[in-house]
């Protein structure tokens, strides 16, 4: 198999310096960044077509590495899009968007038309993330197809949680996709 690119799919606001998405790209040569023409006023359909003009620009397999409204877009994307070379995802504090903390930002969200991935995936939830519950990622790991990870009480695994670039995520990952 090819040497897979790995492409992080960030969300609402996007993922910061000190982020761990951007800690791990930074040390992954094969990588991708997708960005979007609203970071901070999402909308479903707009942020799926992006994320699907940057899939197909790519070549040859790929691994998704999402984090939050990031992981929804994954599974929406899925719901409509076929792309035989995405190798798993991994999908890292994926928010309830029918929760009460969920950012009114963002657009069309808020009706899930996603079911089994066709392809390997993990989702990693924390117990206390403020986004989704641990019951919340339970469910959704249930309805991708995925396996759960629980990696105790991290609050929403970004910046201001204090995971800094995040050792026990990229284990995971690396146990997982990294060849």
């Amino acid at each position: 198999m090819d040497l897979a690119t790995h492409v992080f799919i960030a969300g609402i606001s996007n993922s910061g310096p000190a982020h761990w998405q951007s800690v791990w790209r930074s040390r992954m040569a094969n990588s991708v960044w997708v960005e979007h023409s609203s970071w901070d006023t999402p909308v479903r359909d707009v942020w799926v077509k992006e994320l699907d003009d940057a899939l197909r620009a790519i070549e040859g397999p790929k691994v998704l590495i999402a984090h939050s409204l990031g992981c929804t877009l994954v599974a929406e994307w899925a719901s409509a899009h076929q792309d035989e070379t995405v190798a798993g995802a991994f999908l890292v504090a994926m928010p309830d968007v029918s929760g009460a903390a969920f950012p009114t930002a963002a657009v069309g969200f808020d009706s899930s038309r996603h079911g089994r991935l066709p392809f390997p995936a993990v989702v990693v939830a924390s117990e206390n993330d403020p986004y989704g519950s641990l019951e919340h990622a339970a469910a959704g790991a249930e309805q991708l197809g995925a396996r759960l990870v629980n990696v105790g009480r991290k609050g929403h695994l970004n910046v201001e949680s204090g995971v800094g670039d995040w050792p026990e995520g990229w284990s995971v990952f690396s146990d997982r996709f990294a060849r």
